[in-house]
C-alpha cells in the first residue's frame, strides 16, 4: 500500500488517543533509515551481546522499518510508565519493576492495536504494524526521533521531566504524518550509574556509552544460561531476576519540587497486578508444573525454569549471615 498523504492535524489526533489509551509518552517520526545502526553492529561485532545471537541474526531487518512493513513512512513511538514502589523483601526474591506485574508486551501490544484501528479509520487505506521490543526494528532510535527521551550514559531512554522508568512501544504506519520534535538533553559530568553498576557493565567505547552485556545484570539473570562466573556470581547479590540499579540512583528519576511528574508511580493496572512469588529456597527447587502455572503471562518466564533456580540459588549463597 502506498504512503497516504496526512489530514491536516491528523498526528495530533493520534497521539491525544494514544494518549487516551493510557501511554504516558507519544510522538511521532519519519521512517527513515537508523543512523545508529553502525553502532549496534560495532556493539554486536565486539561480541558485547553474550550469547544473544539472535540480535545479530536480525541486522538485514534492523537495517529498514520497509522491511517490517512495506511502504511505511512514519512511526508512533509510545511510552508506558511502570515505576511502583519496590522494597526488598528478605528471603524473597528480587525482581526489576518492570517485570513485577503483567507481561508488558502484551499490555503495550494490546494498547497499540486500539491505537491502529484507530489511526486506519482516520485514513482509510493506510497500513499498520504494532512492534514492542521483542520486533527487529532499533526502537530506541525511533523514540528518540519521536521525542520521548535522549539516550543516558546507562543507554536508557531519558525523559528530562518525567525520567526513564518507561517502556516503549512503536506503531509503523504508510501514513504520512507530521513528525514531532526530537528529544534532547544529556548526562554532563554525572557517573552515578556508572559507579553504582555492581559489575561494571557501562562502558565507553569511542566516544559512545554502552553496556556490556556480558557484564550486566540484567542478562546474567534473564538471557544467560548455564553457570555464572563466580566474581559475577557474587556481584548479583540479591537480584534474581533483572536490575534496576542504574535507574534507581540516575537524578532524572528522582522527584523535585519543580518537576512532579519524575518519579511518578504507574498508573497502569496491568503493571500494578504484582505476582506473588515464593520464598527464596522455595524457588531454588520449584517443580516445572509449579513455575508454568507461577510465570504464565509475567516476563519472569522468559529467565526459564533452570535459569530461576540457578538465580535464586546465587542470591542465597550471596546472602549475609545474620
Amino acid at each position: 500500500m502506498g504512503a497516504m498523504e496526512e489530514p491536516g492535524g491528523i498526528a495530533a489526533l493520534v497521539l491525544a488517543e494514544a494518549r487516551k489509551l493510557g501511554f504516558d509518552h507519544a510522538g511521532v517520526c519519519d521512517a527513515s533509515l537508523p543512523k545508529s545502526l553502525t553502532q549496534f553492529k560495532e556493539w554486536l561485532d565486539q561480541g558485547r551481546h553474550g550469547t544473544m545471537a539472535y540480535l545479530k541474526n536480525s541486522v538485514p531487518l534492523r537495517a529498514d522499518p520497509a522491511s517490517l512493513l512495506p511502504g511505511v513512512r512514519s512511526i508512533v513511538a509510545v511510552g508506558l510508565n511502570y515505576n511502583q514502589p519496590n522494597p526488598v523483601r528478605t528471603g524473597f526474591p528480587r525482581i526489576a519493576k518492570y517485570a513485577l506485574g503483567r507481561d508488558y508486551h502484551k499490555t503495550i501490544r494490546g494498547k497499540l492495536r486500539k491505537l491502529q484501528a484507530y489511526l486506519e479509520s482516520e485514513i482509510p487505506g493506510s497500513n499498520c504494524r504494532v512492534c514492542v521490543d521483542s520486533a527487529p526494528i532499533l526502537e530506541r532510535e525511533f523514540a528518540q526521533r519521536a521525542g520521548l527521551g535522549w539516550f543516558g550514559k546507562n543507554t536508557c531512554l531519558i525523559d528530562s521531566k518525567q525520567g526513564s522508568w518507561f517502556l516503549i512501544g512503536l506503531l509503523l504506519t504508510t501514513a504520512e504524518l507530521s513528525p514531532s520534535k526530537p528529544a534532547v538533553g544529556g548526562c554532563g559530568n554525572c557517573r552515578l550509574c556508572i559507579d553504582a553498576c555492581p559489575t561494571g557493565a557501562i562502558i565507553e567505547h569511542d566516544g559512545v556509552w554502552q553496556v556490556e552485556a556480558r557484564k550486566c545484570i540484567s542478562y546474567l539473570t534473564i538471557e544467560h544460561k548455564g553457570q555464572i562466573e563466580p566474581k559475577l556470581e557474587k556481584d548479583i547479590g540479591d537480584w534474581t531476576f533483572g536490575c534496576d540499579v542504574c535507574q534507581e540512583v540516575c537524578p532524572f528519576n528522582q522527584p523535585r519540587e519543580s518537576q512532579p511528574l519524575r518519579a511518578q508511580f504507574s498508573t497502569e493496572p496491568d503493571f500494578l497486578a504484582r505476582r506473588q512469588w515464593p520464598d527464596l529456597l522455595s524457588l531454588s527447587t520449584i517443580t516445572e508444573s509449579a513455575w508454568d502455572e507461577s510465570t504464565r503471562g509475567s516476563p519472569v518466564r522468559r529467565a526459564g525454569l533452570d535459569g530461576i533456580r540457578r538465580n535464586a540459588s546465587t542470591n542465597l549463597k550471596n546472602r549475609k549471615p545474620l
